[in-house]
């Protein structure tokens, strides 16, 4: 049996005025667990961990970022008895993205829109889902590596080679994202899937986080916290603390139970599968 023990802040920083970031913990047996400490037996149906970055202004990035998780819950939950897991994150991800469009034909609410980045853990297997630039990353064995690929301009041009990886960090174009939910009736959703390890741990964040705190002292503050709520509250504060001017959510999760242990040389490619991946170069033009 997987255990999981998780807990998720956000906070709307020491600028803005209203908070558009929204996460959710839900056991898809027992039901939205909120920002409590969750600590359960990862059941037949699963649980969910996301989080997403509205936008939008007038509130309605707010209004964006529940209504894709309240979508993506509701349709998780309703998983049908044989439905394999990577098709039902897919499924239940799209028609999270139709409802924000839907909802973005009234007034106010136009080209409103949200990240998503969502883990969905089900027996001994994690699978994640992502649109936009919201992150999730994995700990194991003291390494740090993000498992989600950002959707954004400057991913592109370091795809392309144009940028590196730490201009792109400095980049004015960071904040650009080449898809977001709702903004098209149809969303191109990065998939991939993870065969879990004991003591894996997840860290899933809005970019309130990941654009203030480099990936390296994201995994010295999880590694030296007593509690992954303790690690959560050090990540939100420490982000403030370097200037707070986005939103800034983060979750962080850790496994144990019946897994196999990791293995000194084993590589993260023998557990890890790319699924489906937004190709950068492709898809921000269809």
């Amino acid at each position: 049996m997987t255990r999981l023990t998780a807990f998720g802040q956000t906070d709307k920083g020491l600028v803005r005025a209203a908070n558009e970031d929204a996460f959710v913990i839900a056991d898809l047996v027992g039901g939205d667990l909120g920002n409590s400490v969750g600590r359960f037996e990862v059941g037949e149906r699963g649980v969910l961990l996301a989080v997403s970055d509205g936008m939008g202004g007038h509130q309605a990035g707010e209004i964006a970022s529940a209504l894709v998780l309240e979508s993506l819950e509701r349709s998780m939950a309703a998983q049908g008895a044989n439905e394999p897991p990577d098709a039902l994150m897919a499924r239940a991800t799209s028609q999270a993205n139709r409802t924000v469009w839907e909802a973005a034909r009234y007034p106010g609410r136009e080209k409103m829109g949200a990240t998503l980045t969502a883990l969905f853990i089900r027996n001994k297997t994690a699978h994640i889902a992502t649109v936009g630039d919201s992150r999730a990353y994995l700990l194991r064995n003291g390494v740090i590596s993000q498992m989600s690929h950002d959707q954004s301009q400057v991913q592109l041009l370091v795809d392309r080679g144009v940028l590196t990886p730490e201009e792109a960090k400095h980049s004015i174009m960071r904040n650009v994202i080449l898809q977001a939910m709702g903004l098209k009736p149809d969303v191109k959703i990065g998939l991939g899937r993870l065969e879990l390890r004991q003591r894996d741990c997840f860290l899933l964040c809005s970019d309130g986080l990941s654009n203030k705190v480099e990936d390296d002292e994201l995994r010295r503050v999880v590694l030296t916290s007593s509690s992954v709520q303790n690690a959560a509250s050090a990540l939100v504060a420490l982000a403030n603390q370097r200037g707070g001017e986005d939103n800034v959510t983060v979750i962080v999760a850790g496994v144990s139970g019946d897994l196999p242990a990791i293995q000194a040389d084993e590589p993260l490619s023998g557990s890890w599968s790319v699924l489906r991946q937004f190709d950068a170069m492709t898809d921000a033009l269809s």
